[in-house]
C-alpha cells in the first residue's frame, strides 16, 4: 500500500532539546541540593517522559520524598526555558516541506508533555505539521499506541500507509505496538546499532534521505 502519512517523534528526531533539557533539569537537581547530570547522562535518561527523567536523574530516583515537588520545578522551568537553546536538526524543516509539497500527512507523538509538543510544533514546524500529539492524562505515553492511534485518526489515516520515524528504542517499541513501519535516525539520542537490532526496516543518515525511501516502498 502507498504510504501516504509519516508520524515522527519530536525530541532527538525533530528537535535537538537535550541542552534545554539538561539546563532544566539541572536547575531542578540544583535548588533540591542535587548534584548535576551532563550532557550525556541527559541523552541516556531522556525518552520516556519527564517523570522517568527526573527518575533517572535522582540519586534516590522515585524514592526520593521531594519527587513530585521536584517534578513541578521542572515542568515549571522547562516551559519557561524549552526554547532557549533548542533547535531543528539539519535538514529537517526542507524535509517537512518537501513532504508537504509531496502531498504527505504528518503528525508528531512525543512523551513530552502536551502543551509543549504543541508550542514546540507551531513554533518550528508550522505549517508543515498537521496534528501534534505529547502526554496527557487521556493518552498513554509510547511505547503505548494511543498517540499513535489519536494521530491517525486525526488525519484520517490506516496504519497500513503510515510510518513512525524516530530515534530511540522507546520509537522502535511504539511503532511495534501500533503496527507501523519503523524508521530510524542516526543523529539523536541512541545508535543505528540498536534501532536496527529493534526491527527499524533503514536508518536515516540524514532527514532527505526520508523521502527517497518512502518513494522505494510504494
Amino acid at each position: 500500500m502507498k504510504i501516504t502519512t509519516v508520524i515522527f517523534d519530536l525530541d532527538g528526531t525533530l528537535l535537538d532539546t537535550l541542552d534545554d533539557l539538561k539546563d532544566s533539569m539541572n536547575y531542578t537537581l540544583t535548588i533540591s541540593g542535587h548534584p548535576c547530570i551532563t550532557r550525556e547522562q541527559t541523552r541516556s535518561y531522556v525518552g520516556n517522559g519527564i517523570a522517568k527523567f527526573l527518575e533517572l536523574a535522582l540519586p534516590e530516583g522515585r524514592n526520593d520524598p521531594d519527587f513530585n515537588l521536584c517534578l513541578e520545578i521542572f515542568r515549571e522551568h522547562y516551559s519557561r526555558n524549552m526554547e532557549n537553546r533548542t533547535r531543528p536538526y539539519r535538514n529537517i524543516t526542507e524535509l517537512l516541506k518537501m513532504l508537504k509539497e509531496k502531498g504527505y500527512k504528518t503528525a508528531i507523538v512525543s512523551n513530552k508533555f502536551d502543551a509543549a509538543v504543541k508550542d514546540l510544533s507551531r513554533k518550528y514546524f508550522d505549517p508543515y505539521i498537521d496534528a501534534a500529539i505529547g502526554d496527557s492524562p487521556d493518552t498513554k505515553r509510547k511505547p503505548a499506541p494511543d498517540g499513535v492511534y489519536r494521530a491517525l485518526r486525526e488525519l484520517g489515516s490506516s496504519k497500513e500507509e503510515s510510518v513512525y520515524v524516530g530515534d530511540s528504542d522507546v520509537d522502535a517499541y511504539t511503532a511495534m505496538n501500533s503496527g507501523l513501519m519503523f524508521i530510524g535516525v542516526s543523529w539523536g539520542f541512541r545508535d543505528s546499532g540498536l534501532l536496527y537490532s529493534l526491527g527499524a526496516k533503514t536508518v536515516l543518515d540524514d532527514p532527505l534521505e526520508l523521502p527517497g525511501f518512502l518513494d522505494k516502498e510504494d
